[in-house]
């Protein structure tokens, strides 16, 4: 272990108590997406505590501090500021009306405070051969349409979740690469798994059926049922389940969040929500295709009429192997071999899905996940088990993958930037999600 390394781990253990008071007063304050308000300044309040000169208000609630100022690449470390909706979790926060941190958001920003804590210090900043951009972003979990809806209205948003509201608006043009955490989402039993497991991507639907309402008792020949329509849709889309290959790992869900008015009328209007997954674009632009032809055909078939918006969702994430720094970070945190340390494979999959992929797209990722927790993700029962585990190792991996990446003239960050072949350039990418809502 060098000095620097050393250096970055003495600092965050001489912050313990600091980052653990910060982590659990963030447990119990969670919020939704894009109003995460409180976090957000708690944020920023740290990072000027350290003298850092930051941006706030990035993508309504985003907020960003910059380490280092030379001309080598741009790393930006990523903690996310919002929570899920989890009324019945023990620690929700009835200010928000049940929002909670059942998804370990909270550690992820610990995470990067505490690296911001490390990272700032005179000799580890002239150790790095290029920038850190401290990136809290917001609105990761997905956020419903009717109140994107009310967002775009009012000016605030143009896309669907927070990183790609900031990759539109330009927050990523100077970052070359991120860097991410997160509690296991893949399954795993391991302390640090490290490395970027795939994961599944979105697109969300909003479907209204159209009919004509008539008595339905005296005279349903007259009518049009929007809800048989429906019906006769998700009975197709039940069927095409089977077309669908296990490789793209596709999931279709549906609510109907209309479903007629009076049970005397014929229903006139039926509206659907849907949201499509698969774990490569191609996949899921197919079965998104296969779902609007199942909506428009069935309703066709009853004489109704559906009109299927697409809204953007996330992009599925690209499976990334371990790198060299991640490598040395796990090991000198493991310094005493108490660590069960795995690393991802292309055979791990994550079924459920996150704004991270959209980067994946663009830039390469260097990803962790870690343990320290217990329960079910989104779930009631989802709580930190083991403090150091949870909520000081992640940020000490934050600060020396940062510090590997970059020492040595960012040697090893150059190499990761000119191997990666991203899918799209960052104008490649903003001309994509605008062809959705």
């Amino acid at each position: 272990m060098d000095r620097i390394e050393k250096r970055i781990i003495e600092i965050i253990d001489q912050n313990k108590d600091k980052l653990l008071a910060f982590a659990e007063e963030g447990y119990r304050t969670a919020e939704g997406g894009f109003e995460e308000f409180k976090t957000a300044a708690r944020v920023a309040g740290l990072f000027k505590e350290l003298g850092l000169e930051v941006r706030e208000n990035i993508a309504v609630t985003g907020v960003e501090a910059q380490v280092g100022s030379g001309e080598g690449p741009c790393v930006a470390v990523i903690g996310e500021l919002d929570g899920i909706l989890c009324p019945a979790h023990p620690f929700s926060n009835a200010e928000t009306n049940g929002y909670s941190h059942a998804c370990g958001h909270h550690a992820q920003i610990n995470a990067l405070v505490g690296a911001a804590i490390a990272l700032a210090d005179s000799e580890v900043a002239a150790s790095l051969g290029g920038k850190v951009k401290l990136m809290a972003v917001p609105a990761e979990e997905f956020v419903s349409v009717a109140k994107r809806k009310k967002l775009m209205a009012e000016g605030k948003i143009k896309r669907c979740s927070g990183k790609s509201e900031m990759l539109c608006n330009g927050d990523f043009d100077d970052v070359d690469m991120a860097l991410t955490t997160h509690v296991h989402m893949a399954p795993s039993e391991s302390d640090l798994l490290l490395g970027n497991v795939s994961s599944n991507g979105t697109i969300t639907k909003v479907v209204t059926i159209h009919g004509k309402a008539a008595h339905a008792a005296a005279a349903p020949h007259e009518g049009i049922n929007a809800l048989s329509a429906a019906s006769l849709a998700l009975s197709a889309i039940g069927l095409l389940r089977e077309t669908f290959r296990d490789e793209d790992g596709v999931r279709i869900h549906t609510n109907i969040v209309r479903g007629g008015d009076v049970l005397n009328v014929v229903p006139d209007t039926i509206v659907v929500d849907g949201m499509i997954r698969a774990n490569n674009l191609t996949a899921l632009e197919a079965a998104s295709a296969a779902f609007d032809r199942a909506f428009e055909g069935c309703a066709h078939a009853i004489g109704a009429k559906a009109d299927v918006e697409s809204w953007q969702g996330y992009m599925p994430v690209i499976y990334q192997p371990t790198d060299d720094a991640l490598r040395l970070a796990a090991e000198a945190v493991n310094a005493d071999g108490s660590l069960w340390i795995q690393e991802a494979t292309a055979l791990q999959k994550n079924a459920a899905s996150t704004d991270v992929g959209d980067l994946s797209h663009v830039m390469p990722i260097v990803n962790f996940t870690h343990g320290g927790v217990k329960g079910a993700l989104h779930s009631s029962d989802f709580e930190v088990v083991d403090e150091e585990k949870a909520l000081i190792i992640p940020a000490k991996m934050f600060a020396l993958s940062v510090y590997h990446l970059l020492k040595n003239n960012a040697e090893l960050a150059k190499q990761e930037i000119a191997e990666y072949k991203p899918v799209f350039t960052k104008q490649g990418y903003k001309e994509y999600v605008a062809t959705f809502k």
